[in-house]
């Protein structure tokens, strides 16, 4: 939990079809399919873009526009991660921009542009969606291979040890799981007349699509404050000031 406060948490993609990337990769791998000298010249390139950039102060002229959904788990921090995250994709863009030089202070800058916020809400929407979740990492992803399961079979309810098997979880991992989801409401358990098993049951199958669409709108909300606002200049170009300069000698 502390962790999940102080950063942006990745997480590893358990998904069927990543998995059936990672081992098509492996057999080309064997097979001597691949090309090495392509991989080693994008490792380059990633390394080569990492040295060539020069510290620049970055300015968001649209900070005061944006506004983090209010189901984000500590807001306050969030909100400063997402706004240093937006300032991190203006940095690696800075030959993108042109240079600024403040009026008062004489340092130059970036700014950031409507497109950098774009970029950003894109990327760091599933980490939004996560900060936003009151169960784990780990557990979300059964929850959802879980709900998969059930719309796949069109069934309602299941029992532990049918989806232990479907799911190949093992009993301990899974307990910890179902006690995570009873916790916080996402399933229930029920009692079928005439069965001795246990059943449970998803409260609501479409919370999580429910709450990714509510993380999505909030932030396509705040670019269109920022599209239906001025935003004053508060500086002028490297170039303006170069002219300015030499007009007045």
């Amino acid at each position: 939990e502390d962790n999940s406060n102080r950063s942006f948490l990745l997480y590893i993609d358990e998904s069927e079809e990543q998995d059936t990337r990672i081992m098509h990769y492996q057999r080309r791998a064997s097979a001597g399919k691949l090309n090495e000298q392509e991989e080693i010249e994008a490792r380059e390139l990633l390394k080569n873009t990492q040295r060539v950039l020069k510290p620049i102060k970055v300015i968001n002229p649209y900070a005061e526009y944006l506004e983090l959904p209010q189901s984000v788990f500590k807001p306050r921090r969030t909100n400063s991660h997402y706004l240093q995250f937006i300032n991190a994709i203006t940095f690696y863009k800075q030959y993108q921009r042109e240079s600024k030089v403040d009026t008062q202070t004489g340092e130059m800058y970036i700014e950031t542009t409507v497109e950098d916020i774009e970029e950003a809400n894109e990327l760091i929407t599933e980490v939004l969606l996560r900060k936003s979740d009151t169960i784990t990492g780990a557990c979300r992803n059964y929850l959802e291979e879980l709900k998969k399961y059930l719309t796949k079979e069109n069934q309602t309810t299941f029992t532990a040890i049918e989806i232990r098997k479907r799911l190949k979880v093992k009993k301990t991992t899974q307990w910890r799981y179902h006690k995570q989801l009873l916790e916080n409401y996402y399933i229930k358990t029920v009692q079928i007349k005439g069965e001795k098993l246990y059943r449970y049951e998803v409260i609501n199958p479409n919370e999580y699509k429910e709450l990714e669409e509510a993380i999505s709108k909030s932030l396509q909300e705040c670019i269109t404050k920022i599209n239906s606002s001025t935003v004053p200049n508060r500086s002028t170009s490297k170039t303006e000031q170069l002219t300015k300069t030499k007009t007045t000698n």
